[in-house]
């Protein structure tokens, strides 16, 4: 198995509450913040203004769809280009697409059509930007921290964006109804902004490799590398079954939200409003797995095998969900699923970051981005055929993905390559290396 650190010549900071992490931080927070918000002030105004759901779900896929197709050129991008410089320009152009979308709605309020084209239109600007963006986020951070704190540094920021997601879907409605949805997207363009501001005054250690000259030479060398970060993965048996296992939580988690109504109403014979609290159970049981896994420091064995017994966790607690009847109790085991969700996320992200080179990271991210991402909306949509094959059987459609999610722990369980690459962790010599 590969085992390769960050380039030994990145000098690593002594703290990890440092200017450069408390900068990604809390410009990441702001921009999270605003961007939940936006999202239930677009839904809200495409509602009442056309009425249209197919509106809604296309601007969404818009919003997604760039980053998950350009994902693995946007790694390459991210691992040859400054990092800093490519999420300041993508804050910065980002809030410039909101800013003229926020404009426009106060100038010319009722020119629908005219609006809904450049909500198009910044949506896909901005879905393109986030596939440099987000390898570049995810491939910065285990560079502004100690080594030993790459976990902790994955916890305060996940947390954060969790924090956002909840407080802004909180939030959003009760906004949207007081203030109305340009001053929302005037709000988000302005925390598109703050986070650019907070870059500007950033730095993120970074080893470029040369300039080519000519299209030609920068073509091939960027087709050359995202090559290599293909083969990097797939030669790499312990990376592969990690990437695995991340896409096989998020796409046997994906049929419960879709399903959720049915599940609610139907299963568990109860109102609408146990939809709602069994989303913000599965929120808060996601902070609280965020700051576990940031608070409880496990390496080696002990943390492969916490891995492994989570993502088997998971895939039962699925499973148990078809089984029960009881709202309350099913309002537990969301709190159990969003934590041990949380968990295994922080872990196998930090996993990811100390074996994964920092001069290749950003493909890497970038591809795991792309397979996760693309997985998604693949998973929804066979949920939806499931459940009317099944008569709205969502039961057994729990208990399928319960099964399956737990076979593929399992199997994965046996190959000892996945289980060595977990149990990797950076030597003393090697974190003295990355502080000189």
């Amino acid at each position: 198995m590969e085992r390769q650190l960050a380039n030994s010549s990145v000098k690593s900071p002594a703290k990890l509450l440092n200017k450069n992490f408390l900068l990604l931080w809390q410009g990441q927070f702001v921009s999270q913040l605003g961007n939940q918000v936006h999202s239930i002030a677009m839904v809200f105004w495409i509602k009442h203004a056309t009425g249209s759901g197919t509106l809604i779900g296309t601007l969404m896929m818009l919003s997604t769809l760039p980053a998950i197709i350009l994902g693995p050129l946007g790694g390459t991008f991210a691992d040859r280009h400054s990092r800093r410089r490519i999420i300041l320009i993508s804050e910065f152009v980002s809030g410039l697409f909101v800013l003229l979308l926020a404009g426009m709605m106060f100038l010319n309020p009722d020119r629908t059509d005219l609006i809904i084209i450049w909500l198009a239109i910044s949506y896909t600007g901005i879905g393109i930007l986030g596939a440099a963006f987000n390898p570049a986020v995810g491939a910065a951070v285990p560079d502004l921290v100690p080594p030993g704190k790459i976990a902790a540094a994955n916890s305060l920021t996940r947390t954060a964006q969790q924090v956002a997601t909840l407080a802004g879907q909180g939030l959003g409605g009760v906004l949207f109804r007081i203030l109305g949805a340009p001053l929302l997207f005037l709000f988000d363009a302005f925390s598109y902004l703050f986070s650019a501001g907070c870059t500007l005054f950033m730095k993120i250690p970074q080893k470029l490799p040369e300039k080519s000259i000519g299209f030609g030479a920068i073509y091939a060398e960027f087709k050359n590398d995202t090559i290599a970060g293909l083969r990097y993965v797939w030669s790499n048996r312990g990376l592969r079954g990690l990437i695995i296992a991340s896409a096989s939580i998020n796409f046997f988690l994906a049929p419960v939200g879709v399903l959720l109504p049915f599940y609610v109403e139907d299963k568990l014979q109860s109102s609408p409003d146990w939809f709602g609290y069994m989303m913000a159970s599965l929120g808060v049981g996601v902070v609280l797995g965020y700051l576990a896994a940031g608070t409880l420091k496990v390496a080696g064995r002990t943390r492969s095998n916490l891995i492994i017994a989570i993502i088997f966790a998971f895939s039962i607690t699925i499973g148990i969900l078809g089984l029960v009847a009881s709202a309350p109790v099913a309002l537990i085991l969301f709190l159990l699923l969003g934590f041990l969700s949380g968990t295994a996320g922080i872990y196998t992200t930090t996993v990811l970051q100390i074996t994964t080179p920092t001069e290749i990271r950003g493909r890497v991210f970038g591809l795991l981005g792309t397979i996760v991402g693309g997985l998604m909306p693949i998973a929804m949509g066979l949920a939806g055929v499931m459940a009317d094959m099944a008569g709205n059987n969502v039961s057994l459609i729990f208990m399928i993905c319960g099964g399956i999610s737990a076979l593929i722990s399992l199997l994965l369980s046996m190959q000892k390559d996945f289980r060595t690459f977990l149990e990797y962790e950076i030597t003393r010599n090697e974190s003295q290396r990355t502080m000189k």
